[in-house]
């Protein structure tokens, strides 16, 4: 049976989805065994292995010559910014017990990416962005309410390092929309692992923490990197060549559901009825905020015909 090109996007998109869900139950079972530090420096340092062997599977290193001088500027900033991104999103999965909390609480981001881009880059948004925003950010609300009467007791610690990396990650994003035209997103991935297994190696020096891990913890990383660095952009890239951005990103929100059967199964745990609740307004948050967009590339594109 023949399959169309919205199915094998669609697949491909799927597929992103589950590789990417595995970052976090082997990332956290990793984190559970070793120090930050110690995760960064295998984690990163294997990432930066298999970003090397897609960038010279696909020939991508030939694009080297053709990036501009002011886009190395550019290419720093968002390296840096998507570095302490990733740190507090690890930091996040470290301290919360559970990571299907995490990765219903990661669906912020496409609201944050939207919020920056109306207020900086006056993007245009519409009634189903703006739904899809109000829902997300109830959603989240309901994932990171605690509620025991202080201030510093009212929502679950942890939770506040996923506020923060999708911040950053949005920040990033909106440098990326104004200054990369021509700028892989390979380089990018190879920029901020390098950045982050620097950091990682400095902090093992400084901490005095042994190079040696329990090969529990090694087997975990190595299939955790695998499955992030390596596969979840390899098929994100590839559906991107048959499906859109949103329509892509509507279909890996059920990473969220992926996590979820996996830390179950996994580790035995599932999050409060309320944070599942959530969790699943998070989702239709995100699916409400793609479709807003889908439909402002539509009548951009009739516009255009017209």
């Amino acid at each position: 049976m023949k399959i169309s090109k919205a199915g094998k996007g669609i697949l491909l998109a799927v597929g992103a989805a589950f590789a990417v869900s595995n970052v976090y139950i082997f990332s956290k079972a990793a984190l559970n065994e070793i120090q930050l530090p110690q995760f960064g420096f295998y984690w990163f340092g294997l990432g930066i292995f298999w970003n090397l062997i897609y960038i010279f599977s696909y020939k991508k290193q030939k694009k080297l010559k053709s990036i501009q001088r002011k886009s190395w500027g550019a290419l720093l900033l968002i390296a840096i910014l998507e570095m302490f991104g990733t740190l507090f999103f690890f930091l996040a999965l470290k301290t919360v017990e559970n990571p299907a909390v995490i990765s219903f609480l990661a669906n912020i981001n496409p609201l944050l990416v939207t919020t920056l881009g109306i207020l900086m880059l006056k993007e245009r948004f519409n009634r189903y962005e703006f739904v899809g925003m109000l829902i997300t950010l109830f959603g989240a609300l309901m994932i990171s309410f605690r509620g025991q009467g202080t201030i510093s007791n009212l929502f679950i610690s942890g939770t506040e390092y996923v506020w923060i990396s999708g911040i950053i990650y949005a920040f990033s994003n909106i440098v990326a929309k104004k200054n990369i035209q021509s700028l892989d997103a390979s380089f990018l991935a190879l920029a901020r692992l390098i950045l982050l297994f620097g950091l990682s190696l400095a902090a093992m020096i400084m901490m005095k923490l042994p190079f040696a891990i329990p090969l529990s913890a090694l087997g975990n990383v190595a299939i955790g990197s695998v499955m992030g660095p390596f596969l979840t952009a390899t098929l994100g890239y590839l559906s991107l060549k048959y499906i859109e951005v949103s329509k892509a990103s509507i279909v890996r929100s059920v990473r969220s559901l992926f996590v979820l059967a996996g830390a179950y199964l996994y580790f035995g745990s599932l999050p409060t009825q309320v944070q599942i609740i959530g969790g699943l307004f998070t989702m239709a948050g995100v699916v409400f905020i793609s479709l807003g967009k889908l439909r402002i590339n539509y009548k951009n594109r009739s516009f255009r015909k017209a």
